[in-house]
């Protein structure tokens, strides 16, 4: 693939918030023209630290994430190499020793929380989402689903909620807002916002496959 015929499309937004579901749509709809990397792949590791203390550690500070990582390897996918995304294990609050070969496509998806909080990382995208939905939401949403699919106790997923997701929204989450192209309110669930972002995307595969 040529230098320039990648879009890299941001979609943040509080946990819970529906980012995952819009991700999966432009999946579903444009295959393997579209590549996704989810700003948690790039927690950092901490192999130093015992599983008791890993609990404790704020995972929704800016300072959780490997984001230069992630700066790097979006660079590559977009001068057309292929990279070796990290793999985070939720269930032991650590990376992995995985990796997942990420292959460069005519469109890049970039995933998660605070992706609009660096600068840089901004910076290379040419489209940027806000998923906006309301706390109540998110806050079921993320139990339902560190219940269920990661492991977690309710009394822990609560407390963290609590503790660390909810200040950290209001710090730095929801600041980012105002750094997105277009505020997207229920995600993949909002089918007029959907139907734009596809157009716009499926324009831009048509034009790069001429």
């Amino acid at each position: 693939m040529e230098i320039g015929q990648t879009m890299i499309i941001g979609i943040a937004g509080g946990t819970g918030s529906g980012k995952t579901t819009l991700t999966l749509r432009l999946k579903e709809e444009f295959g393997a023209d579209v590549s996704v990397l989810n700003h948690d792949s790039y927690y950092k590791s901490h192999d130093d630290l015992p599983y008791e203390a890993r609990c404790k550690l704020n995972y929704d500070h800016p300072d959780a994430f490997d984001t230069e990582r992630m700066i790097r390897d979006l660079e590559s996918l977009r001068r057309g190499e292929p990279i070796l995304c990290p793999v985070y294990d939720y269930s032991i609050h650590n990376r992995s020793q995985e990796t997942v070969e990420v292959l460069p496509t005519r469109v890049i998806v970039v995933e998660g929380i605070l992706i609009f909080q660096n600068q840089q990382l901004r910076s290379l995208m040419d489209i940027k989402l806000f998923v906006d939905t309301d706390a109540d939401v998110r806050i079921l949403r993320r139990i339902l689903r560190d219940v269920k699919e990661r492991g977690r106790s309710l009394d822990s997923v609560v407390e963290q909620y609590l503790t660390t997701v909810k200040p950290m929204h209001e710090a730095f989450v929801e600041p980012s807002k105002r750094y997105a192209d277009l505020i997207v309110p229920e995600g993949g669930y909002n089918v007029v916002a959907l139907d734009m972002l596809i157009q716009r995307v499926r324009s831009h595969v048509a034009q790069t496959t001429r």
